[in-house]
């Protein structure tokens, strides 16, 4: 499910949402923030309050997600269309994965759920959220 729409009162950041505890997950936040160097993505667990928070302005469900949510101007995006643009604005060579936007987004998220079920299995997952550094603390809400 790909979700576009634009809640009230929103706009001007970027906020990526991701499940705290899997292991991919994690690795997907470093490697956004290795590659961010003009700091445009900040980070939230889909756990946090402020996530769940999130995820209800944007009509998501607070519990049960199994995405990425990227919050961009006040549009929510899931699945593969939230991972794209994620790289679309990331330094290069990662924009030109975007050119992947012309598969059909029910072959993306199939793909995607694909990797989403097995992401325990295959990368381990924490009991709780990794906390970020103190130099990275200001990336995440």
């Amino acid at each position: 499910m790909e979700v576009l729409h634009r809640p009230e009162g929103k706009g001007g950041n970027r906020i990526v949402l991701v499940d705290g505890v899997c292991h991919l997950c994690q690795g997907l936040t470093r490697f956004i923030i290795e590659r961010d160097p003009q700091a445009k993505f900040r980070f939230a667990s889909l756990q946090s309050e402020i996530g769940a928070e999130l995820l209800r302005q944007g009509g998501l469900p607070a519990d049960g997600m199994d995405t990425v949510v990227l919050i961009e101007n006040g549009h929510y995006y899931t699945h593969s269309a939230a991972v794209l643009r994620i790289f679309r604005q990331l330094k290069m060579p990662w924009p030109l994965l975007y050119a992947f936007v012309i598969i059909p987004p029910a072959i993306r998220n199939r793909m995607y759920r694909w990797v989403a079920r097995n992401r325990y299995r295959w990368f381990g997952k924490d009991e709780q959220c990794l906390l970020p550094t103190p130099e990275l603390r200001n990336r995440f809400l």
